[in-house]
């Protein structure tokens, strides 16, 4: 499909919802994370950061994580580089 194929389907399968607010806003809301994703590649959902969190804890209680000394940097951390 074109660009200008899919503008009509999106345009032609929204026009329902126009009249009504509750979809709009929510609509509205879903293009706005859709745009914000694209602009910001480390945003993640409440969910996954949890996800991530709980994971990190998993690995500090198995061991894995890293400890920094005093005066140490990210960039003096083993296999870490342009962070």
């Amino acid at each position: 499909m074109t660009a200008i194929e899919l503008r009509a389907e999106l345009l032609s399968e929204m026009s329902p919802l126009l009249d009504d607010e509750p979809a709009m806003e929510k609509m509205l809301k879903y293009v706005k994370r859709l745009i914000a994703k694209k602009s910001d590649p480390t945003l993640m959902t409440k969910e996954e950061s949890f996800r991530r969190a709980e994971e990190a804890e998993r690995e500090i209680a198995e061991g894995k994580g890293v400890k920094m000394e005093p005066g140490e940097t990210l960039d003096d951390l083993p296999g870490v580089s342009n962070l």
